[in-house]
Order: C-alpha cells, then sequence, then structure tokens
C-alpha cells in the first residue's frame, strides 16, 4: 500500500452533530481523488457521541483512523494527529468544514507550490467571508492586530482552522509545540518563522459558523499570556536556535 499524499487532520471534541456531515464530505472528496490519502479524527474529552459516531464511520472507511485523547484542547488534538500521520501533506481541518472541502486543493501541489507551511487566511484578496457579523469580523481583526504586534507582524489571518504542512515541517513543529489551547497556531508560526520556514497565506471562502466556540474577549486574554509564554521559551531556547 502506497504511503499516503495526504493526510488530513480533524480535531473533534464535543462534535456529534457535526461531525457525521463533515466526514460524508471530506471521505467523498477524497474518494474522488486519484492519490491515496487518510483522515484522523481525534476525540479529545467529549462528554457526548463525538467518538462512537467517528468509529462508527471507521468501520465502513479503512482510510479513516480515530484517536482518542484524553487532554482536553484544541492543540493537543492536532498535534497528536499531526505527530500520527503519515501522509506527505498534513492537513488540519476543522469539524464545522466553514471552507468547502474541495478548497483543499488550494493548498497542495501542483495548484501551490514552493511552500513550507500554507494557511488559510480570509484576510487576503481573493477571500471571503460569508454571514459574519460585522461585530465578529471586527473582533477578529482586533485579534489578529495583537497577534501581529505581539509575535508574528505581516500575517494577517493565523488564526483560520485550514493549514498544511509538508511532512518534515509538520514533524519538527508539532514537535515543539507547547501550547495545547487556542493559541497553538500563534506558537507554530512562530517556531516556523524562526527556523526559516516559508508560510504562504492562502485565500479561501469561508462561511461563518453561528456555533462557534471561540469567545473574542476572553480568548484574546489568553492569547496574550501564551504570547509571552511563547517569548519566553524562545529565550530559554525551547524553539532552537534561529535558522
Amino acid at each position: 500500500m502506497r504511503a499516503p499524499f495526504l493526510s488530513i487532520i480533524i480535531p473533534a471534541h464535543n462534535e456529534e452533530q457535526r461531525l457525521p456531515v463533515t466526514l460524508e464530505q471530506v471521505i467523498a472528496f477524497l474518494t474522488a481523488q486519484a492519490y491515496p490519502a487518510e483522515v484522523l479524527v481525534v476525540e479529545n474529552g467529549s462528554v457526548d457521541g463525538t467518538y462512537e459516531i467517528a468509529r462508527s464511520f471507521q468501520g465502513r472507511n479503512p482510510a479513516l483512523r480515530v484517536l482518542r485523547e484524553q487532554e482536553r484542547g484544541k492543540g493537543r488534538a492536532v498535534q497528536r494527529g499531526m505527530l500520527e500521520s503519515c501522509g506527505e501533506y498534513r492537513f488540519m481541518c476543522d469539524a464545522d468544514l466553514s471552507m468547502p472541502v474541495g478548497e483543499i486543493t488550494r493548498f497542495l501541489p501542483p495548484r501551490l507550490g514552493n511552500f513550507d507551511l500554507a494557511i488559510g487566511s480570509r484576510e487576503t484578496p481573493g477571500s471571503v467571508r460569508y454571514n459574519e457579523p460585522e461585530y465578529r469580523h471586527l473582533g477578529g481583526r482586533l485579534v489578529n492586530l495583537m497577534i501581529r504586534l505581539l509575535a508574528l507582524p505581516g500575517l494577517h489571518d493565523t488564526q483560520c482552522g485550514f493549514k498544511c504542512f509538508r511532512a518534515p515541517v509538520a514533524e519538527e513543529l508539532f514537535a515543539r509545540q507547547t501550547l495545547t489551547g487556542w493559541s497553538f497556531d500563534i506558537e507554530l508560526l512562530y517556531v516556523a518563522r524562526r527556523r526559516g520556514y516559508r508560510i504562504v497565506e492562502v485565500p479561501i471562502p469561508w462561511y461563518f459558523n453561528p456555533e462557534s466556540k471561540l469567545s473574542v474577549v476572553q480568548d484574546a486574554l489568553v492569547m496574550v499570556l501564551d504570547i509571552l509564554k511563547i517569548h519566553l521559551n524562545a529565550l530559554r531556547g525551547r524553539y532552537g536556535p534561529r535558522a
């Protein structure tokens, strides 16, 4: 059996309502592709039927693996999926599939080349936001401004839940990851820049989900503290030398 060209990692915490539709769409998309692929659902700390639903899909789809991670936190779930996947390209995908699954091709060769890490962007030219309330957009831009000022100048959308890594890059970055919550994206991108990796922002169509689990104000405060931890880790040599 050939090694997968693409691994799709889906973190899933209390996603019993949204996960079935997402898995159906992801599996249908991959079935139509010429390359071998795998899907890893990483359930972490759910109190609903997320794990059982994912397992029921696994029984009908040999390319699907279901991992159970007791520690909560999106960053922890993505980290485990990335380090246990086998694909040449490793793609993290939110369980709500707020970007149509067919857009994954934007992140892969031959459509995209010369990158180490490709991140979905709702802000770069060519991107489109659908149905997002203005107050949520404004809140997100303020959070991004804070992130750019404190850690990642020049990146317009670090928190979009769709990112693609070349396998060697994923293995290095996720091995160095220390944050397990929402701020893990900031840490990964910060380390990627230190290591000299090429980061490309990919414009996407994105559909607002009113069931989003993010709290702009509360999560922004957590992110400030996490950014301070990132800088402290860098000073302590946790991320290795600059490239």
